[in-house]
Formats: structure tokens, sequence, C-alpha cells
């Protein structure tokens, strides 16, 4: 009896200790994890809104940086941490859908703890300023009466599917092309060594705008808020072909819900900022929807773009070769 005595109260103590941590949540400052080298997008969005959560929480949001194969070394890093609350990550897509392209020490179903999905970011197919096509439908016409002769990049995982989807839709070959990066492919874009790129809004704008080069579709269900000039391949003769450059927060699995939800609160103000709104329209970004910034809609969010895309990476071999 008294051994049972013991048990409970000590089950009660352990409970009263969570719930003592979770409201004094946070007491120092709090780490966010961006898997990829300063610089970069992630590196951006990340820095935008952890100034705003400072505010929120109390305490200082500070940045580390931990690049490294395609940013499962961040990943790993957030996964190993403490479950506390003091250390959470900014994933995305290549992170936390199409990492599976490398041995990981850790689940991505399974070893984190949703917290919300920040921006659910179209990417754009752009193609040379001499490519022989305006549109997807013209480009698919010419590939027909011209075979084996488009080329693709093939930068990063996202880009990768993305070509792979193109031909399956489309029923045409592409050479895959690749790169270490948006940057040097960027670069080869714009002078012609390169016929087609799959990139982030944010990176494509600038020389879009400049007339460096073809915006040809954005991989979309719906025209973006943020380039609603551009119009999604449904519209311009591929149905289907989407992928989206979305970023999201998730901290180790075993984080305490009611930390997790403080963490979500401070995620949810920020992005209601209208500072951090017009900033992030100047980024090419859309803010996810209300109803997907929750832990629950990112979590129904990642599966099923692990459904969707899981089977397409298995299917076409795609492994770190492709980086």
């Amino acid at each position: 009896m008294r051994k049972i005595i013991k048990s409970v109260a000590l089950t009660v103590l352990i409970a009263f200790a969570g719930a003592a941590q979770a409201q004094d949540y946070p007491s120092r400052p709090v780490t966010l994890v961006i898997p990829f080298a300063a610089g970069g997008p992630q590196d951006s969005i990340g820095r935008i809104i952890a100034q705003r959560m400072s505010e929120v929480l109390g305490q200082q949001v500070v940045i580390e940086n931990v690049g490294g194969a395609g940013g499962s070394i961040g990943v790993g890093r957030v996964a190993r941490a403490a479950p506390d609350g003091y250390t959470f990550d900014i994933g995305q897509w290549d992170t936390h859908v199409g990492s599976i392209i490398y041995k990981l020490d850790y689940d991505l179903e399974k070893d984190f703890e949703p917290i919300a999905l920040v921006s659910n970011n179209p990417q754009l197919l752009v193609g040379k300023n001499d490519l022989p096509a305006n549109t997807l439908a013209e480009l698919v016409a010419w590939m027909k009466e011209n075979p084996g002769k488009i080329n693709f990049v093939n930068q990063n995982a996202a880009a990768n599917v993305s070509g792979v989807l193109f031909e399956n839709l489309t029923k045409q070959k592409v050479q895959f092309i690749p790169y270490r990066g948006a940057g040097p492919a960027m670069t080869d874009l714009i002078s012609g060594t390169v016929d087609l790129l799959v990139v982030q809004g944010a990176v494509a704008l600038p020389q879009i705008r400049a007339g460096m080069i073809k915006a040809l579709a954005n991989l979309a269900p719906t025209r973006s808020a943020s380039m609603p000039d551009i119009p999604t391949a449904d519209e311009t003769g591929v149905p289907g072909l989407y992928m989206s450059d979305w970023f999201g927060f998730w901290a180790p699995k075993g984080t305490p819900k009611d930390v997790i939800a403080k963490l979500n609160a401070a995620t949810v103000e920020a992005l209601a900022d209208p500072a951090i709104l017009k900033r992030f329209t100047e980024l090419g970004l859309d803010v996810a929807p209300r109803a997907q910034q929750t832990p629950e809609g990112l979590a129904a969010f990642q599966k099923a773009e692990i459904e969707k895309w899981w089977p397409i990476i298995k299917a076409a071999g795609i492994g770190v070769q492709a980086q």
C-alpha cells in the first residue's frame, strides 16, 4: 500500500512540476535552429518572426544556424534536444519531407512536436529568356516536336521531384542538370546556360521583375496573393503540377503541450503583425491560413505532403546524389 501511495505521490509531483515549468516558461532565451547557413530565405524568415516572437514571449529568441546535408543536421540537433521548449526549428519541405533521401538518425513523423505552419508558398517554374515558349502549354508542344532538348535544373530534392512530376504529367522527358544551390542555378538561367528552374518566389521575383527570366507558372492550385500576376500551372497547360515551398515550426518530441501552446500563440501573434505581413509580401511569401497555424494543422499538412511525395521520391529512386 505504501509503495502505491508513494508511486501516486511521485506521479502527482511530476505533473505539478511539469505544470509549473510550463507556467514559468520561458524563463531564459529560446533557441530557434535554422538548418541552413545564414543569408538564405529560410534564415530571413526565421529572423523576421523571431524578433516579434521575442517581444511576445518576453525572452529573446536566439538564432542558431546549423547547416549541412540538406538541413538534416540542424533538424537532427532539434530531434536530440531536451523537450523543454527552449529549442525548436524552422523546417520546410526539404527538411521535414524530402530529407528521407538521407540516412537519418531520427524519425520525421515521430520525433517532433508540430507548433505551427508559418507560410505556404508556391514554387515558381521559371525559364531562360530565350526559351521557345511563353506558357507551359507552348513549352510542352515544343518539347513534343523537339524531344530531349530541354534541361531542368536539379538543385535540391524539391526541384528534383518537381521535375519528375512534370515528366509524369506531360509524358515528356527532361535532362536533369545537378547544381549545388539556387544561387548558381539562377546565374546560369539568366545567362541562358540552363532552360528551366523550380525555385522559391523570394529568389526568382527580383529577376522576373527585372526582365531577366520568364515566369512560366506558379506551382499552386490558386494564384498567390504575393504574386497575383503569375498564372498557375492549371491555367497554363499542366494541371496538377503543384509544389509548395512552405515553412513551419517544430519542437522535440515530448515538449509539454502548454509550452507548445505558448510557442504557437507567439507565432500566431507574429504572423498577424501588419509589419510582418508586409515583409512577407515583399519576399513573395503567403502567410499560412489561420486553420493551419495550429499544431494540429501543421501535423495534418505534413502528413498530406508525406503521403503525396514519399511514393514519388521512392519510385524515382531520388537519393543524395541529386544534391
